[in-house]
């Protein structure tokens, strides 16, 4: 059984690779993001995958229903574990990923993304949103309802999101801590052990693991951290 670990690879190509090569596929996922994709596309996606590694896509699609429906359909024709759109683009354009998905022989999780973890509510205001759990919630009740997975949200959230949707809609919790962190460009945190409790399903853990000194003994720490 895997852990539900996804180390985000915010690396270069170089080292990502060096990185995954050095860790076992049983003790975590790996997210590919935005500066890893652009760096070298579907081919790290394959590289990875042929190391074992169940790859969680994090582009964030938002655009036009038509347009992310395709970008979905090619994502999930290469063979990734579970990407995600923004909420935000609405029933129609999540509704179209969510069939676009469904057409790969091995149809990837779907979910979405509702407020971003390093946003806080005096952001949030700037945006005209004047209560952030509110517009989470409303966020969230829109991707269950337009058939996502789950959503992307911070620990704070996912004991509501559970009460309001069930325990079967997954919370993809980002933010992971340690304990003792030093204050980053992260908002809403939580440390791992406390994510779990609060229902968590699965952990993004990027920077405290891949640029610590030893990362890992960072990874090893967070496993044990979790049970």
């Amino acid at each position: 059984m895997i852990s539900p670990i996804i180390i985000a690879l915010d690396l270069d190509y170089e080292d990502s690779l060096e990185f995954a090569k050095k860790i076992d596929p049983k003790h975590c996922r790996l997210k590919v993001g935005s500066q890893l994709f652009t760096q070298k596309g579907p081919q790290i996606i394959e590289e990875l995958s042929i190391l074992g590694f169940d790859i969680f896509l994090d582009l964030k699609f938002h655009d036009i229903p038509n347009t992310v429906a395709s970008a979905v359909e090619v994502a999930s024709e290469m063979g990734v574990w579970m990407l995600n759109v923004h909420t935000s683009g609405g029933s129609k354009m999540m509704e179209a990923a969510r069939l676009a998905a469904n057409k790969s022989a091995n149809p990837p999780l779907v979910v979405g993304v509702t407020i971003l973890t390093s946003l806080n509510q005096v952001d949030m205001n700037e945006l005209g949103v004047k209560n952030i759990s509110n517009q989470i919630n409303d966020l969230a009740s829109l991707a269950h309802k337009s058939s996502l997975d789950g959503i992307v949200c911070s620990a704070g959230d996912v004991r509501n999101i559970k009460s309001l949707l069930g325990k079967d809609f997954l919370t993809i919790t980002p933010g992971i801590r340690s304990i003792n962190a030093q204050k980053d460009d992260q908002s809403r945190i939580s440390s791992a052990k406390q994510a779990i409790e609060d229902g968590s399903d699965y952990l993004v853990i990027g920077r405290p693991i891949t640029q610590s000194s030893d990362p890992l003994k960072s990874l090893e720490i967070f496993l044990k951290e979790i049970g």
